[in-house]
């Protein structure tokens, strides 16, 4: 890459340089994990009512492919399995963050790249090179658009810019060189979206789930419209109307550089032990200090200070929440149905439980304050506080900075089976972990995706695996 400012050109050809000779063992471990973590949670998003929705939508698309529907198990083209696995893999708030970015590559990236790599019969060494770029390109693209100022004004990161990661992904396991990808991205930046007004409207929200399924979509059409050819803009980020200057208002283009020796981005990517808004996972740790590993009674909590980042308040503040989505982005909720019900419970968020009593009256003690002291370990780290004020007069506090799952404070391959078992508890008790978690080891040396995406059909699928979860 030249001294001056990255174009479009020479970032693809560097995601073209990622390939299975580039991958470090260090690489393929930690694709590993996101590649179980998405497994888990795409199955569980799968027979989620939207999840259920759009495998209806798949079928009446009456297409036919070699891309598997995770959840179902039907054969749809990638188009379509890469819209409706997204959306499932986004659709319970637990599949990876990449926090610089503010952005869930992995719902979008690897829906994409299974999809592409059914269609075509590639390796499981090339789709884990095809998924590495696919994450360079979302995260690196995100990071200098200056991601949080672009969410601040209304965007959703996850759609914006996820079509970039999804083509570059699908157009590698596609055989397109980096003149084909670059116009895959014009091709996508067309596609290019996403509004964050469900975050304001608790009933209008199953469109969220589908943040991921889009853009993944999206990416797999750029891919095969490039491939025939389809003309598009050459300069598709840094072009006078292109997307820095559509969407970005504090470009940082020296993110788009990978600095020499630096590891890939998706060595800098989260796993989300809770099923909530990844912004308040740090607070979620430091309940769990604060009430040594949730040994207090709640009860006996009279009053709840809650200390966020600037950017964890604005949208985040709804009291009385009435679906899903809802719950799991108020603040207020999420404190008050992590201290009544703990951590893991996943199910905590579902309809049932947005009247318990004891999650009103503690959501009725919580109080948001913005901690300007927390906003300077934006954007790569999202701390939180708490304050909880005792009937005997005494307060315990706790801050967190670097929340578990953190790059930092990262999980293990283990400790991601022991996320998929209690996530696909949710399901039922027929799933085999420990089978997928040995394919997935295996993933690199398969000679195509079918092994492990046939693995991901969810028994009863169409009988009495109904999910609980309304919205």
């Amino acid at each position: 890459m030249t001294d001056s400012a990255v174009n479009s050109l020479e970032l693809a050809q560097d995601m073209a340089a990622i390939d299975t000779a580039s991958l470090t063992p260090e690489d393929i471990a930690q694709l590993e994990r996101l590649i179980l973590d998405y497994t888990a949670v795409a199955m569980c998003g799968s027979v989620q009512p939207w999840g259920r929705k759009l495998r209806q939508w798949a079928r009446d698309q009456n297409t036919s492919g070699k891309a598997r529907l995770i959840g179902s198990g039907d054969l749809a083209n990638a188009a379509t399995a890469a819209l409706a696995n997204g959306t499932a893999a986004h659709g319970y708030e637990l599949d990876d963050t990449h926090e610089a970015s503010n952005s869930h590559p992995g719902a979008v990236v690897i829906s994409a790249a299974l999809a592409a790599a059914a269609e075509t019969g590639s390796s499981g060494l090339e789709t884990l090179a095809a998924i590495a770029a696919g994450y360079e390109a979302m995260a690196r693209i995100g990071r200098a658009s200056t991601s949080p100022e672009v969410t601040e004004r209304g965007f959703h990161a996850t759609c914006l810019f996820g079509p970039f990661g999804a083509a570059t992904a699908a157009s590698k396991l596609k055989g397109l060189d980096a003149d084909g990808l670059t116009r895959a991205w014009g091709l996508a930046l067309s596609m290019a979206g996403g509004a964050q007004q469900f975050a304001h409207e608790p009933q209008g929200t199953m469109v969220k789930r589908m943040h991921a399924g889009l853009p993944a979509m999206h990416g797999v059409l750029a891919a095969d419209l490039s491939m025939l050819g389809v003309t598009a803009p050459a300069a598709p980020l840094e072009g006078p109307l292109g997307f820095y200057h559509l969407y970005s208002r504090n470009v940082r283009p020296e993110f788009l550089r990978r600095a020499p020796g630096a590891p890939l981005q998706i060595h800098a990517v989260s796993f989300k032990p809770y099923s909530c808004c990844r912004k308040f996972h740090a607070m979620i740790d430091a309940l769990e200090i604060a009430t040594d590993h949730f040994a207090l009674d709640p009860e006996k909590i009279v009053k709840i200070d809650a200390f966020s980042p600037g950017n964890a308040i604005k949208k985040h503040a709804i009291r009385r929440p009435d679906s899903v989505m809802a719950a799991q982005y108020s603040m207020p909720y999420i404190v008050a149905a992590t201290l009544s019900k703990g951590p893991q419970n996943y199910g905590a968020f579902e309809a049932e439980f947005h009247n318990d009593p004891q999650i009103l009256s503690l959501i009725d003690k919580t109080e948001a304050h913005h901690d300007s002291a927390l906003d300077a370990h934006l954007p790569e780290n999202m701390g939180g506080g708490v304050a909880l004020h005792l009937a005997d007069g005494s307060i315990r506090q706790a801050e967190v900075i670097e929340a578990l799952g953190s790059p930092g404070n990262s999980l293990s391959f283990d400790g991601v089976v022991e996320k998929a078992r209690a996530v696909t508890a949710l399901i039922g008790p027929l799933i085999d972990v420990d089978a997928i978690a040995d394919t997935v080891k295996g993933f690199s040396d398969m000679d195509d995706v079918d092994a492990l995406t046939r693995l991901l059909a969810v028994p009863g699928y169409d009988g009495d695996a109904e999910a609980a979860a309304a919205e």
